[in-house]
């Protein structure tokens, strides 16, 4: 009971900092460019500035951004996959995609200074400096 209770305090500690998911294939605006994504037989096609970027099997696309303070350009972006959600982070030079390694489904994203904070299927995760962590009930209070 203990559990759900902090869970559900980190929740509501959350909602300032959580991006609705979207299906939007674009034009996205990035610092890196714009972003396209683009169905290719069983697969999805990321372009970046119509360039392959990225390619991941999916069934349908779904993914939360990260929206910067300046022109709503996309900092950074959490794209569902089938083999398990990809971050792909547009503030670097070039830009870096980090595949998580576990197949899961993303319930919601809360986007911190340098990580990733989401609930997924299995429960709640970080994902930081390219590491996967379950997150245990903690009194952190993430904003």
């Amino acid at each position: 009971m203990k559990r759900l209770f902090l869970a559900a305090l980190a929740a509501t500690s959350f909602a300032t900092c959580v991006h609705a998911q979207s299906d939007e294939v674009g034009p996205i605006v990035t610092p890196s460019g714009e972003l396209q994504f683009e169905r290719a037989d069983h697969d999805f096609v990321a372009m970046l500035d119509k360039t392959l970027f990225d390619r991941f099997d999916a069934n349908t696309l779904t993914h939360f951004d990260d929206v910067g303070d300046t022109n709503d350009t996309v900092t950074r972006m959490l794209v569902e996959t089938d083999a398990g959600p990809v971050l792909y982070d547009f503030s670097r030079r070039p830009p870096v995609v980090l595949r998580l390694g576990k197949r899961m489904t993303v319930k919601r994203v809360f986007w911190q200074r340098d990580e990733v904070v989401m609930q997924g299927s299995q429960g709640w995760f970080r994902f930081q400096r390219g590491v996967l962590t379950k997150l245990q009930s903690s009194t952190t209070i993430y904003r």
